[in-house]
């Protein structure tokens, strides 16, 4: 058995049935909550989307808030600015092209104002069911280091990790990645000394001394 088989395989044993952190009810809050979440916790963002669903979790809903008073909502997750333009403009493009509804279809995600491939990829493989690997710093990070797939872009690591993991698993494997950057393969310091996927890792031991 390769290399790779075997990290997917402790990936999976390890993580099988995680699920995202970020909470939502909608595939709209979670596609708002996914904007969000760049360079931020999913913690502080459940925080700031607690407050800010309960009026305002419908397209229609959020654009009866002008760009200064989302940003006074989404003010702590930082980028407020960039991020309110972007939930406003992608809630826009949902009620003019597609009669309010969030599309489930990857490509029609993708065409959403403000919505980039990584918030597109969730939304379709978690509020959908769809077949999709969203790389966000977690899984950009552990691809690399693991040599699951190595790129300098998200891009690249995307292409890689799709060749590398079956089609049916890449929704569950992106959410292996991310628990395993989050508890494990730390951006500074990982902790090798307890990550099972050292035997198999050829950045084991050699990061973060």
């Amino acid at each position: 058995m390769d290399r790779n088989t075997e990290i997917l395989r402790e990936l999976e044993r390890l993580y099988f049935g995680a699920k995202p952190a970020l909470l939502y009810k909608t595939p709209y809050e979670l596609l708002v909550a996914v904007i969000l979440s760049a360079q931020c916790t999913d913690e502080r963002v459940n925080k700031v989307t607690e407050v800010l669903f309960q009026e305002h979790n419908t397209p229609e809903s959020m654009l009866a808030l002008s760009q200064e008073e989302l940003e006074k909502y989404i003010f702590s997750c930082g980028f407020y600015r960039n991020k309110a333009a972007h939930i406003l403009s992608a809630s826009r493009d949902i009620i003019q092209k597609f009669g309010g509804q969030v599309p489930d279809r990857l490509e029609e995600l993708q065409s959403l104002a403000g919505v980039g491939r990584k918030t597109a990829n969730v939304v379709y493989a978690v509020a959908f069911g769809g077949d999709a690997i969203a790389v966000d710093t977690h899984v950009f990070r552990v691809a690399n280091r693991t040599g699951l797939a190595v790129g300098k872009t998200p891009e690249k690591v995307e292409e890689g990790l799709m060749k590398v993991i079956p089609k049916e698993k890449w929704s569950q494997a992106h959410h292996w990645l991310i628990w395993h950057g989050r508890k494990v393969c730390h951006s500074q310091k990982p902790d090798c000394a307890h990550c099972t996927l050292a035997p198999w890792c050829p950045s084991a031991f050699k990061i973060g001394k």
